[in-house]
């Protein structure tokens, strides 16, 4: 995620808020511990604020009160950071920015409940992208979490069910005994034998075909770029069928 798109995501009605989500961006998503109001104003002129070169971001961020903290300087320069208070302010603000929090909650949530090693270390991935917005990355995570899953449930039965319904779906299908057979299975196929051998029904299964149609288009070079809402339906959806 972009600084401009982030602060388009906030609903940022002064210019002093738009420096403040400047400061908490940079913090947040670029880990910078504090930041120089040169950094600030050089990241709205990025994000293309208009007439982002004449603001007076030194001004603005010292009346931000309880929101900002400086505790040192640099070369005689002021380093800025934002306060709990400051977090709380901004991600009071009509926004996506509280749908990306909660979405990091619900996968920290999932993540301690998996057992499989495999699938728990992929949602956890999955989360670390979703914190620094990298949400076509996390989108492929959690879909290979969620594959993981099912595969694991589809080896715990019949196995000769699970073949012959392979074979059904595509007649070259390798035989499935343990779980890196599936390597050679399409993931379209998965979820079809899925619904035949009775781990999912008709309509989970072609919730879940819609859900890799979303992962194909994040895992492949192109110019699509999913939302958070986009994202949050995603692995509502995806947790709500797999992992219930």
């Amino acid at each position: 995620m972009t600084v401009g798109e982030f602060l388009s995501s906030l609903d940022l009605r002064t210019t002093r808020d738009k420096c403040l989500a400047v400061l908490y961006y940079q913090q947040r998503f670029e880990k910078a511990t504090s930041v120089s109001v040169e950094s600030i104003r050089s990241a709205l002129l990025k994000a293309r604020i208009p007439k982002a070169s004449k603001i007076n971001v030194s001004d603005l961020i010292s009346k931000c009160g309880p929101y900002v903290d400086s505790e040192e300087l640099v070369n005689n320069r002021r380093l800025w950071k934002v306060t709990e208070a400051g977090e709380r302010y901004l991600l009071s603000l009509p926004s996506a920015l509280s749908e990306i929090e909660q979405e990091v909650g619900t996968l920290d949530t999932l993540a301690a409940k998996i057992k499989n090693a495999d699938a728990r270390e992929y949602i956890e991935e999955a989360n670390r992208c979703i914190k620094v917005g990298a949400l076509r990355a996390g989108i492929v995570f959690v879909w290979a979490g969620a594959i993981r899953t099912i595969q694991d449930k589809c080896l715990s039965g019949s196995l000769s069910a699970l073949g012959t319904s392979l074979v059904r779906h595509d007649p070259k299908s390798r035989n499935v005994a343990k779980i890196e057979d599936f390597q050679y299975i399409k993931d379209k196929n998965v979820l079809l034998a899925a619904e035949d051998v009775g781990i999912l029904d008709k309509a989970e299964r072609t919730t879940l075909t819609e859900s890799l149609d979303l992962r194909n288009r994040c895992g492949h070079p192109n110019k699509y770029r999913p939302g958070i809402k986009k994202a949050s339906s995603f692995i509502e959806d995806v947790m709500g069928i797999v992992f219930k």
